[in-house]
């Protein structure tokens, strides 16, 4: 279930995140037995997948907006904060994602992300920074 929690908050539809999900286990199942730790490898594989969604989505995204944005919870604080994560570019919110949902430290995110930990943190700073002037 936490799979598909990550994926949902990556790509931010519930479709994909099944879809990514399962090609995830799909991909892993003829190698299954020789995958030491089978979770980090799915989250990566998780993460590497939606990157590749997103690079493939990103120009619909500059010519079409999206009419409406699915509520998230009952408060409006928090659906309007996750619209604003959603307006993140992908690195920027898989960064955010990873650290306060998923609660990894950012050298493991540097690691799952296969980027250096100081730009990790960049992207963290100048997520917080977009949210903060978005939300203000």
């Amino acid at each position: 279930m936490s799979l598909l929690r990550l994926a949902y908050l990556l790509t931010g539809s519930r479709e994909q995140a099944e879809d990514l999900v399962q090609q995830a286990f799909a991909t892993a199942f003829d190698r299954w037995s020789s995958i030491e730790e089978p979770v980090p490898y799915l989250k990566r594989a998780i993460v590497n997948m939606a990157q590749d969604a997103h690079r493939r989505s990103a120009r619909a995204r500059l010519f079409h907006l999206r009419a409406r944005v699915e509520p998230v919870t009952e408060q409006p604080e928090i659906d309007e904060t996750w619209a604003h994560v959603q307006r993140l570019p992908y690195r920027q919110r898989a960064v955010v994602v990873l650290h306060y949902y998923s609660d990894l430290p950012l050298q493991q995110i540097a690691d799952l992300l296969s980027r250096p930990a100081a730009t990790i943190r960049s992207d963290l700073r100048r997520a917080l920074d977009r949210l903060r002037k978005a939300l203000a």
